[in-house]
């Protein structure tokens, strides 16, 4: 009886063990609109670099690491290769994954996964070889005309049961191998859809085609967001007319990704994110100029029906212009969709919206090839290609905890310098922030050279508030109640953060907070500012 006891004591505690566990794998939560993303139980914001496609392998950790170190980054986005991990049929080789696992712990930063599996940029080219050689049996898409297509087709069950049996394998493997969640993220394939074709027009796909839509697409509310008429049945052609081909395509891409997802949350429920090359915001081009299928902004309700499994949809920012970059950021930004920026291009014009995802509560950013992208011994030129980024990361880390719950909490506003240079007021309570752009009291009638200022600014209290950016100077005015009031600031500190709490370097007066209040320079300070009425 004392065996017997002591058996199921030991079970107990296990049980326990497992569901503590279980209880912390990183997870996305929603509260008023805004998101988190919970590690180790609190939020989490991810300041990100992404290494270049061929940059998972261990000859290239030397470099990508000292650009982690550069960078004062928190996560690693890398890819792993379905060529290497199954790169004969069943056989499941982990020693990549287990090489990031160990780097980055050694480096104390989280990883973010990228699955190159079915999909990359479009392309099929990740596949391992055995499945290339079989092109019959794994097939890619056929245009309109009977051509081939450089793009694997989404209906093929084939394709679907190898990626889910290789992508189950993985996730399997993470659980057991990385108990402490150094992978907080994974992303399933890599801009699924298709370049070159709308969708596949084989027979098989055909077939589907000229059958009825599927009922999760017909429900109303998914009917009304995509402006089609609400109907009870149809083919795609009678349901959705013009955009028919790329709706199609959209929903049958959406479906094998977001059954390869199940699958693999299935073994280990960690967060998972689909990305998408962006098609241009504003003129609602034809799906001949982009990616078709990927959860570009216009068939994210489709994406949304088709596979909820999926924890959110991701852009890739490679556009240029911040009416285009701020449009992309507010259409991604959904009570349904945590606001995450896998890729960006590395550059300062970039490193702005990094203000803008925090201020929105999004989850994390990433700029894209932080690495040199060169083998172990050759030159790399690191801190001047990873400045634009690193100045801001060195600033904002020791502070990314707190910062992360100020976002979750809605107490964040930021302005974000436009190619207008245009003044920016902004309502916080009863004070009204006001922004310009320029980075010298001497210089303070000249706009930036490029448009590249920024500033958040956290609303601790009524009259409180943490301050961050550069190239703008900032003022305030009484607003509400207190309109029209006289009033100046009762202390202005720099400093910085360390363990959650504000460390004041010097209290800033006299020429540093005269003109209305203090300007920021090219690199990007902390400032605790604190205002009273008279």
């Amino acid at each position: 009886m004392k065996m017997l006891n002591k058996t199921l004591t030991i079970g107990l505690i296990l049980s326990l063990l497992s569901l503590h566990v279980l209880a912390q794998i990183p997870r996305i939560v929603e509260k008023d609109g805004r998101h988190a993303l919970l590690v180790d139980g609190k939020p989490f914001f991810i300041l990100g670099g992404q290494a270049h496609n061929s940059s998972g392998w261990p000859g290239m950790m030397p470099e990508l690491f000292s650009a982690v170190k550069t960078m004062h980054l928190n996560t690693v986005e890398i890819p792993i290769y379905w060529e290497q991990v199954e790169a004969k049929p069943g056989k499941f080789n982990f020693s990549l994954v287990d090489t990031l696992l160990a780097q980055a712990r050694a480096h104390q930063v989280r990883l973010v996964i990228l699955w190159f599996g079915t999909w990359k940029n479009g392309s099929n080219h990740y596949m391992p070889e055995w499945m290339k050689r079989e092109a019959a049996k794994y097939p890619n898409i056929t245009g309109s005309k009977g051509q081939a297509i450089d793009s694997p087709s989404p209906i093929a069950k084939t394709t679907l049961e190898a990626d889910i049996k290789a992508f189950t394998q993985v996730m399997h493997h993470l659980k057991q191998a990385d108990p402490q969640h150094t992978v907080i993220m994974v992303q399933v394939e890599n801009e699924a859809g298709a370049w070159g074709s709308v969708r596949d027009y084989s027979p098989a796909a055909q077939k589907l085609f000229q059958a009825a839509v599927p009922p999760q697409l017909l429900q109303p509310e998914v009917l009304n967001s995509l402006n089609v008429p609400v109907v009870a049945s149809g083919t795609w052609q009678q349901v959705f007319g013009d955009r028919a081909d790329e709706y199609f395509q959209a929903w049958y891409v959406a479906s094998f990704i977001g059954k390869v997802a199940a699958a693999g949350k299935a073994e280990y429920p960690l967060p998972m994110y689909v990305n998408c090359a962006l098609r241009e915001p504003f003129s609602n081009p034809t799906a001949d100029t982009y990616e078709s299928g990927g959860p570009t902004d216009n068939v994210i309700p489709i994406w949304k029906a088709a596979a909820p499994v999926i924890d959110l949809l991701a852009p890739d920012i490679y556009l240029q212009g911040s009416k285009k970059i701020l449009k992309v950021i507010e259409l991604y930004d959904r009570p349904n969709n945590a606001l995450f920026v896998p890729e960006a291009a590395l550059s300062f014009a970039n490193a702005k919206y990094l203000y803008e995802v925090i201020g929105r509560g999004g989850i994390g950013f990433s700029p894209f090839g932080i690495d040199a992208n060169v083998p172990e011994g050759q030159p790399a030129e690191t801190s001047e290609r990873l400045a634009p980024f690193s100045r801001d990361y060195v600033v904002i880390a020791p502070m990314i905890r707190v910062l992360s719950e100020w976002a979750f909490e809605g107490k964040i506003k930021t302005a974000i310098e436009r190619e207008d240079h245009a003044e920016q007021t902004i309502d916080v309570g009863t004070w009204k922030a006001v922004v310009s752009f320029g980075s010298t009291r001497a210089n303070a009638d000249q706009v930036n050279r490029e448009p590249n200022g920024k500033i958040m600014i956290v609303q601790l209290d009524t009259n409180k508030f943490i301050l961050i950016g550069s190239l703008c100077h900032i003022t305030f005015q009484p607003a509400r109640q207190h309109t029209g009031s006289a009033w100046q600031y009762l202390k202005v500190e720099e400093g910085n953060y360390e363990n959650g709490i504000f460390k004041p370097l010097r209290i800033l007066n006299g020429d540093e907070t005269d003109f209305g209040g203090p300007r920021f320079g090219a690199g990007p300070i902390v400032l605790q500012a604190e205002l009273i009425t008279r």
